[in-house]
């Protein structure tokens, strides 16, 4: 699989053991394919992932072998790569890479890291989030097209709030939109946030979205998916490969270029292309920081006048306080 090789990265070398490696056999992208990739959009992914505790999806096999979710730190981490203590919904506690400088991408990528999922938090705060972060994950029988008439009119919704949002592709078939926040709520205060502004598209679009968290209920819609902003989960950052035989990311777009985008357009292969053409279109998301206030008086008045209290959480959760229960309506019927 060739040998071993240097690549220099900023003021490091980072060594790449077998560059030949194949990770995407459809492609033939190798190892060495998937690390240039990360230095081709380097400021990019580093802005995404900057000083955030960061969770890795590693591929060690390639795309067609088994994966799994590094939460904590690897025991081999170089000294010059940051750590961050992060506290899960159980209590316990992990430390988690920071990347601070493009190398430690570069070395998570040579141990098959394709995807890097950043909580919204930075090293600093980390139970307090600087982004909400908003999910629209087509549901079958809907597509790409369906959660982008969905997006624009999100936008809508957040404008009415006071907030701007930043969308970008998942690298599937859904749409993120990220929000930079003051770091001044936590967690549950987010998620709250983030349900409002959900139910408030929905009230929008009701025949097109859905706040329903048991699948049998949502229909041909799109799922606002506000459980990404539980404690714990995350959402793969802008340029992040995904484990599809393509090999595609997830693409930072302008609001002008997110009614012709096509997901599939965006790969480990084009994408330099274009971020050499129009650099990182989100370079200058966290120039300004929003506040909650309007989307929590939200969630107030759903509760107090309209009876919408929260909804279920992951089930991994522990059993939080207001939360419904967590039983499929059509069991809940049975039983």
């Amino acid at each position: 699989m060739g040998a071993a090789m240097e690549l220099q990265v900023g003021e490091r070398k980072v060594r790449l053991s077998s560059p030949d490696k194949v990770y995407f056999p459809e492609k033939g992208y190798t190892k060495l394919d998937l690390a240039q990739y990360y230095l081709a959009v380097g400021d990019g992914i580093l802005r995404a992932l900057r000083n955030r505790p960061t969770t890795l999806e590693r591929y060690p096999d390639g795309v067609t072998g088994e994966s799994f979710f590094q939460k904590r730190a690897p025991k081999n981490t170089p000294e010059w790569i940051p750590t961050a203590r992060i506290t899960f919904p159980s209590g316990r506690k992990a430390d988690e890479i920071c990347p601070s400088e493009l190398a430690a991408v570069i070395w998570a990528a040579q141990f098959g890291t394709f995807t890097f999922h950043p909580w919204p938090v930075r090293a600093d705060h980390t139970d307090h989030p600087d982004e909400l972060r908003l999910d629209l994950d087509p549901q079958p029988g809907t597509d790409f097209k369906d959660a982008v008439r969905a997006a624009h009119e999100l936008r809508g919704v957040l404008a009415d709030a006071g907030l701007a949002g930043w969308p970008k592709t998942s690298g599937g078939r859904g749409l993120h939109v990220f929000i930079p926040i003051e770091p001044k709520w936590n967690f549950v205060q987010v998620r709250r946030a983030a349900i409002a502004a959900g139910r408030e598209l929905e009230r929008r679009m009701p025949e097109q979205v859905t706040m329903a968290w048991w699948k049998e209920e949502r229909g041909e819609r799109v799922f606002v998916d506000y459980n990404q902003t539980a404690r714990d989960r995350t959402i793969a950052s802008a340029y992040s490969v995904r484990p599809q035989p393509h090999a595609p990311v997830s693409a930072p777009l302008t609001w002008a270029e997110v009614d012709d985008a096509e997901p599939r357009d965006f790969d480990l292969g084009t994408m330099p292309k274009r971020y050499a053409e129009v650099g990182d279109v989100h370079a200058d998301m966290d120039a300004e920081r929003y506040g909650l206030e309007t989307l929590l008086e939200w969630a107030d008045k759903d509760e107090s006048e309209r009876g919408l209290g929260d909804l279920p959480y992951p089930p991994d959760h522990p059993k939080m306080a207001g939360e419904p229960k967590r039983v499929q309506p059509s069991r809940a019927k049975k039983d």
